[in-house]
């Protein structure tokens, strides 16, 4: 049972956050929004989880290097260019940025955490950048959180925020978060940027422990296309200004509430970015039921969820089951098709809970039952499918193992986006 309440504030919600979001230059659209400052008005423990693409953009490479301090206070970020495949003048770019943040703020640049967002292989405008730091610097404040979020949007069609309360030890502890991401969404990270803010004290190494918890429970169980971007990010800053007894371990006070606090939250963003994937329609969980392993399950259903025919057959509203056990049989997993059931369910919303706890059905749907069709109706299929969130479950009867992965159907949309990206 939850046991937190959620607030309004955004990103500045916890005490001692100020954020700001301005135009500089970078977005081809005139004055939309294109640079975020957050900021702790003192210093925080800090900890974050990157991209596994070898192909990392330079911001990536330099809060890889400035996240081992586990210490941070401002974190600065753009959209509209990558700085991804930009040689040595992106790398130093980066630093510029961190470097120059630093200096408008007063802090150390060990301090300052760097982000980017949007087209990949073009090199920064940094003389827009400059008078851009400049600029959010001094528009920093308590109500900057909306700003913020829209400086970090690219293809995304509405904003991915949240802010809650909770209790650790009769103090109130806060902790707020927001996130980018629509398209280029698969795991290991996604394309995405993900910044959380709280007040809570806590230890790096505690710390550390829970992002990496949260994230695999969250933003690495989704995927829009399967592409794994050169950009994703998640960072956390924790200034302590809650005044709890500092969490260091498990076996501390508010150890547990606080993991299912960030689990709630990375969730929640999660479930924003599929709902918000490019072109989308629809949003698809994929349950797998009793594989061997935890890794076996995850592994079909991520198979499922990126086949194009898949996605396309959901976008159509079509139960063409068949594209399924395809999937199933091409995953790399050993498994007996005599033995699968395929189930579909709808759901007008599922919520982020979903991931974590999957959603239970009064009347699924039979698709398959021991590998073959069951001469279900046609048109009950395509009602369900018509539904703006889905459930594909697949049992597979071969243990007790199970994974949830959230994703979309692919449409005509997601074509003229992409297709039109860069102009």
């Amino acid at each position: 049972m939850k046991t937190f309440k959620l607030i309004n504030g955004g990103i500045t919600a916890p005490q001692g956050f100020l954020a700001s979001g301005i135009y500089c230059g970078l977005k081809k659209k005139p004055d939309a929004k294109d640079l975020m400052l957050i900021y702790s008005q003192v210093p925080a423990v800090a900890a974050g989880t990157f991209t596994t693409n070898l192909v990392k953009a330079a911001p990536v490479l330099v809060d890889m290097e400035q996240i081992k301090s586990g210490k941070a206070q401002a974190i600065i970020a753009n959209s509209g260019n990558a700085n991804a495949c930009t040689g040595k003048k992106g790398l130093k770019d980066a630093w510029d940025m961190v470097n120059l943040t630093a200096k408008e703020l007063g802090i150390p640049a060990s301090s300052v955490l760097v982000a980017s967002t949007g087209v990949i292989g073009q090199p920064l405008k940094m003389d827009k950048i400059k008078s851009g730091i400049k600029q959010a610097a001094k528009s920093l404040s308590t109500s900057g959180a909306a700003d913020a979020m829209q400086a970090i949007m690219t293809t995304d069609t509405f904003p991915k925020e949240i802010a809650i309360e909770f209790q650790i030890n009769g103090k109130s502890v806060r902790l707020a978060g927001i996130a980018k991401g629509a398209g280029m969404i698969a795991p290991n990270m996604a394309t995405m940027l993900c910044f959380l803010t709280t007040d809570c004290a806590i230890s790096k190494s505690a710390l550390s422990t829970m992002l990496q918890e949260s994230v695999a429970q969250s933003f690495n169980l989704i995927t829009v296309d399967g592409d794994t971007s050169t950009n994703d990010i998640a960072l956390i800053l924790a200034n302590g200004l809650a005044g709890n007894k500092k969490i260091r371990s498990p076996s501390s006070i508010g150890f547990s509430a606080f993991q299912s606090a960030l689990n709630y939250v990375c969730a929640e963003l999660a479930r924003l970015i599929i709902k918000d994937g490019e072109g989308a329609t629809k949003f698809v969980q994929v349950q797998i039921k009793n594989a061997r392993t935890e890794s076996e399950a995850k592994q079909i259903g991520f198979t499922i969820a990126n086949s194009p025919l898949v996605k396309t057959a959901i976008f159509g509203n079509d139960a063409n089951w068949g594209r399924i056990m395809a999937a199933i049989g091409r995953s790399g997993v050993a498994v007996n098709p005599e033995r699968i059931d395929i189930y579909l369910d709808r759901k007008s919303e599922i919520r982020n809970s979903s991931i974590l706890h999957p959603p239970s059905s009064l009347k699924p749907l039979q698709l398959v039952k021991n590998g073959i069709g069951t001469g279900y109706s046609e048109p009950l299929a395509k009602e369900i499918f018509s539904a703006s969130g889905i459930c594909l479950v697949i049992d597979l009867h071969q243990g007790k193992a199970g994974a949830n992965v959230l994703t979309c159907d692919l449409s005509f949309d997601y074509i003229k986006i992409n297709a039109s990206y860069r102009s």
